[in-house]
């Protein structure tokens, strides 16, 4: 130890910088930075999904494993390779629908996806939302419709029915045609599907709101009172449109002040995103502080 210390001290700055830069610690340090980013990414993916408590029970037992082999516990290494080898495969087999989703989404390119194409289908979505809104309103159909934004909306999503769809002005419209069976409850948008119809939201017990709104905008507000979700509210009585969002209610918006929202809230802070790109936003995620970002 004492040898290595005067070695190290025997050096000049330039020689620790250039075995510092050298090609292989580059190597190394990108090798581990790649590695961490796809771990990131993968728990954006499962976040919100029963997946990601499974996911948490597998760390903890390599966790284990790492340790219960270091100190020599050879029986409790032993068993839980066994736990990881097997568990990994019955994983698989019980989490079949959120392991094909995810493959879905890497094929996708959701792992490297850039935000300019995050920007291109909200502004597409916008567009769909805004035709749908718009015969909706003049027939006074009532409709919820909520957007996913960073929160999970999964404990949303699994109280409806599962669509899976396409987004389209047509599927939004015939979705909440009076008497019709997926008519009651909010459909919820999620990436680029419509993930499900006839979902349960929270309701506001906000006493502020006015009597003259009725369960879909206390059902809107109470999402947005828990989620940084996106919900437009059609009334069925007056054919009005209402957007709550980060806790804000905009009741009786004309069609340019509803686009304007819509546009700021989703395609603007896509853009934002545009300028930097994926890895660099990790990067960023790892030196945020505990209470907010820098």
């Amino acid at each position: 130890m004492f040898q290595l210390f005067e070695t190290i001290k025997s050096m000049s700055w330039s020689s620790i910088i250039d075995n510092l830069l050298s090609v292989k610690t580059v190597i190394h340090l990108l090798d581990i930075l790649v590695v961490w980013y796809f771990i990131y990414k993968l728990l954006r993916l499962l976040n919100g999904t029963k997946a990601i408590q499974v996911f948490k029970g597998i760390a903890i037992i390599i966790i284990i494993r790492i340790v219960s082999d270091w100190i020599g516990l050879n029986t409790v290494s032993w068993l839980m390779s066994q736990v990881i080898t097997y568990g990994a495969i019955a994983a698989i087999v019980i989490f079949q629908p959120e392991v094909r989703r995810g493959l879905e989404h890497l094929g996708r390119g959701g792992l490297l996806r850039s935000p300019l194409r995050e920007v291109d289908y909200k502004s597409k979505l916008i567009d769909d939302l805004d035709e749908a809104i718009q015969y909706m309103s003049k027939r006074k159909i009532g409709a919820l419709i909520s957007i996913e934004q960073e929160t999970s909306l999964n404990e949303y999503i699994e109280t409806g029915i599962s669509l899976d769809s396409d987004i389209s002005n047509q599927l939004l419209i015939n979705i909440f045609i009076p008497n019709t069976p997926l008519h009651d409850g909010a459909v919820i948008i999620q990436g680029e599907k419509v993930a499900s119809a006839c979902s349960y939201l929270p309701l506001s017990e906000s006493m502020r709101i006015p009597k003259e709104f009725g369960t879909r905008h206390r059902a809107a507000i109470g999402l947005s009172e828990v989620t940084d979700a996106m919900t437009i509210v059609v009334s069925e009585e007056t054919g009005d449109v209402s957007l709550t969002y980060r806790n804000h209610f905009k009741p009786h918006l004309e069609r340019e002040e509803y686009l304007r929202i819509l546009r700021e809230e989703l395609v603007k802070n896509e853009d934002d995103k545009s300028k930097r790109n994926g890895f660099y936003q990790f990067i960023e995620s790892l030196t945020q502080t505990k209470g907010g970002k820098k």
